[in-house]
Order: structure tokens, then C-alpha cells, then sequence
């Protein structure tokens, strides 16, 4: 027990250590935030202009689409501003050979590469995700009771829990692989732009690859379903849509498996 106090010690030390140092240029900060709020409102006018358009998107309408919209945005966020180390890991630490200094301090390697950076701007992102939810569930006519609210959070905090493990396992191939590893990209960032709308819209293929493969779907579609009290198309039952969640921490922990055994596979450059 006094380990892991002492690990996440040394972690939010290093977090405080980076955003300190952010903290230098105060004015960078404010215009990055503020950029990252006004990019992604757009994106949030675009799925407005779209119900404009077209009334509603069968059967879900504007502010049940919002509320898949928020979730999405504000776990993707936390993961955006969290995961920086593991994101950045394959260009900053495997090709220059840095990574054999972590390899040598009597730490766990994914404390000090998840303690590299806090992105402290992404809160610009965190707050837009967070303004068109807050909408979301003002709009929605939900009785609001408290197993809603707990499934709401545990949905968000598995949300973030399954990005991490997304952008881990992008670090992990980096130990075979040091090129761009665009397909994870792919994954992660079109995950995130799939999750914004229910997962019953998409084709059977489609369905299958993030519900199975990468539990997108179980994280947000089916536990949102179950907040929203409405009939799942896809026929689930509301057991299942409270138990989905967990898909994303068995993800996260099946990340962190690979790292160890990508660890083991590594070679150091020799620098």
C-alpha cells in the first residue's frame, strides 16, 4: 500500500512538474484553450446543422445525439491531456533511445511515460464536451435518479479508461515498429468521431468491429441507451447495457499486458 501511495505521489509530482512548466506561458495556454474550444464547437454546429436539416436521425433525436457527443468529448479529452507520454513515446523516447534511462530508474516504466506531460490546454476541449452535455441532459426529459448519474460517470470514466488503453497500445507497437503508426490513428481518432452518434446507425460490420474488437460501443452506446430509458435497436438488454462498461477497463488492462510484454521485446538503439 505504501508503494502505490508513493507511486501516485511521484505521478501527480510529475504532472504538477509539466503543468508548471506550461504555466510559464500563460498567454500560449490561453489561446491554445481557446483554440481547441472554438475548433471543436464547430464540429458541434455541424451535428446541429445536420438535425436542422433532416429533423432528426431515426429514431434519435438532437439532444440524445448531443449527450453521446458530450461523453465522448469530455473522456477523449481527459485521455488527450493524460496520455500525452504514451502518445508522443515512440518518437521522443524509442528512436532517440531515451527510453533506456526509464528502463534504469527503479520506477514502473508506465508511471514515468503516463507522468511525461499533462496537456493542460485540452481543457479547452474538455469544457466545449462538457457545455454541449450539460445541454444534452437540460434538453433531455431523463428523471434524473441516482443510478442514472452513477451509470453516467461510470460510463465516462470507462470512456477514458478504453482511450488510454487505445493510445497505450499505439505506444506498445512502437517497440516493433518506430514508423507512424497511422492505423491506431485511425482507430482512435475515427473512434472517437463514430462514438459521437449511436452505435445502431452504423452497418452489422461496423457494429461488430467496435462493440468485439475495440468495445467502443460498450462504453458509450449501450450504457447511454440505458440512461436514456428509450428501447435499444439493437435489441440489448438493459443488464447488459449496465454491465457493458466494464469493457473499457479490461480493455485498458489488457493494454497494459501488452506493454509489459512489449517492454520485454525491447532493443535498446545502443545511443
Amino acid at each position: 500500500m505504501a508503494d502505490v501511495c508513493n507511486a501516485l505521489a511521484l505521478y501527480f509530482r510529475l504532472l504538477a512538474l509539466s503543468v508548471r512548466a506550461q504555466m510559464q506561458y500563460r498567454v500560449s495556454f490561453l489561446l491554445m484553450a481557446i483554440s481547441q474550444f472554438v475548433v471543436n464547437g464547430v464540429e458541434a454546429v455541424g451535428v446541429w446543422a445536420l438535425f436542422t436539416r433532416f429533423g432528426s436521425l431515426v429514431p434519435w433525436t438532437l439532444p440524445q445525439v448531443a449527450l453521446f457527443y458530450g461523453v465522448v468529448n469530455v473522456a477523449f479529452a481527459f485521455t488527450d491531456a493524460f496520455a500525452r507520454g504514451f502518445d508522443l513515446f515512440g518518437n521522443q523516447l524509442v528512436k532517440t533511445g531515451n527510453f533506456d534511462r526509464l528502463l534504469l530508474r527503479p520506477r514502473s516504466t508506465v508511471l514515468q511515460v503516463a507522468g511525461q506531460e499533462l496537456t493542460l490546454f485540452r481543457v479547452g476541449r474538455m469544457l466545449q464536451g462538457l457545455v454541449v452535455m450539460i445541454w444534452a441532459i437540460t434538453a433531455l426529459d431523463i428523471d434524473w435518479t441516482l443510478w442514472r448519474v452513477l451509470l453516467l460517470v461510470f460510463a465516462l470514466k470507462a470512456t477514458f479508461a478504453l482511450f488510454y488503453g487505445l493510445v497505450i497500445v499505439q505506444a506498445t507497437l512502437s517497440f516493433w515498429t518506430t514508423e507512424s503508426l497511422e492505423i491506431m490513428n485511425t482507430v482512435t481518432y475515427g473512434g472517437v468521431e463514430t462514438a459521437q452518434y449511436p452505435l445502431a446507425i452504423y452497418q452489422r460490420d461496423f457494429r461488430r468491429f467496435f462493440t468485439f474488437i475495440v468495445p467502443l460501443g460498450c462504453v458509450t452506446y449501450f450504457p447511454l441507451v440505458a440512461v436514456l430509458g428509450v428501447d435499444d435497436p439493437l435489441g440489448t438488454s438493459f443488464v447488459f447495457q449496465i454491465c457493458a462498461p466494464l469493457a473499457g477497463f479490461v480493455f485498458l488492462a489488457a493494454a497494459l499486458l501488452l506493454w509489459r510484454i512489449g517492454v520485454r521485446q525491447y532493443t535498446s538503439t545502443g545511443s
